[in-house]
């Protein structure tokens, strides 16, 4: 079970007002669960995701992983926990200059794993969970965008976690790509018993992937619900946020050539005749 009590991060900087990224946030995961986490860009999402294993330290609040306050641990107690959670960063962040397994030997490294040949065993068999151990002695740059992401799946399952955290996972990919990534994430939580924390701002990641829905909003979570609501065609999210995420997507006006929508004519139509401004090469 991970419970985050009354967590509030706030960002200071000299001469600059303090900005809120989590605000007063409480919120339960059940332990094997798989718990999304959407919102638009910067809702605090992300900022919420690393307060769960410390990489941005709360301002206020409790972090408890099976009953353990995080925010009370010292530095080596906390590195000791960190090993229980994994971590998937939206921009993969593989070494470019090391091969498939030395990037995932990486986390065992940093765990303590001191044995050659117990770091190359492990890293191999995550890779072989991803299905991507013949890849093994390639280099990033010989990897499509998917593949990457399997190889930091692999990485963060490396050291056993009981927790994986998932940063945008999928952002970076195409449909098709995206649909086996989740895929990888389903298994690995029904067969590995990992509890999954997924931060996306895609509602079908959500829709396809996650048991428990929390929407965000300016730093607070503002509504809850359980995912398998998303496919009732009766149900509608309490929020405004919460209807726009779970709407059929982006709609344009696509009216007649000449015409301008009631948006441009309020806020851009006076950039609709000006005179071209000149520029550094031509006009713009």
């Amino acid at each position: 079970m991970i419970s985050l009590c009354n967590v509030s991060t706030v960002f200071t900087a000299r001469g600059k007002d303090p900005v809120t990224a989590v605000d007063d946030v409480s919120l339960d995961i059940p332990r094997g669960s798989i718990q999304g986490i959407i919102g638009f860009s910067g809702a605090g999402k992300s900022t919420l995701l690393r307060n769960i294993n410390l990489l941005e330290r709360p301002t206020q609040g409790q972090v408890i992983l099976d009953g353990t306050d995080l925010t009370q641990l010292d530095d080596e107690e906390l590195r000791q926990a960190r090993h229980q959670i994994g971590m998937i960063f939206q921009g993969f962040n593989l070494v470019n200059n090391l091969t498939v397994v030395q990037n995932v030997e990486l986390s065992l490294k940093f765990a303590g794993v001191k044995n050659n040949r117990e770091r190359r065993d492990r890293a191999t068999e995550a890779l072989r969970i991803v299905d991507i151990v013949e890849k093994a002695d390639a280099y990033p740059a010989q990897l499509s965008g998917g593949q990457k992401q399997r190889v930091a799946i692999a990485r963060a399952l490396a050291t056993r976690p009981r927790v994986l955290l998932c940063d945008e996972p999928t952002s970076a990919l195409d449909p098709f790509t995206t649909a086996t990534v989740l895929q990888y994430l389903a298994d690995i939580n029904r067969e590995l018993d990992i509890t999954v924390v997924v931060v996306t701002h895609e509602m079908e990641v959500v829709k396809a992937l996650t048991d428990h829905v929390a929407v965000m909003e300016a730093g607070r979570i503002v509504e809850r619900f359980a995912a398998h609501q998303l496919h009732d065609p009766g149900f509608e999210p309490a929020t405004a946020i919460g209807k726009y995420l779970v709407s059929d997507g982006i709609r344009v006006d696509r009216g007649p050539k000449g015409a301008a929508t009631s948006t441009v004519k309020a806020g851009l139509g006076h950039a609709i005749d000006r005179e071209p401004v000149a520029v550094a090469g031509g006009q713009a």
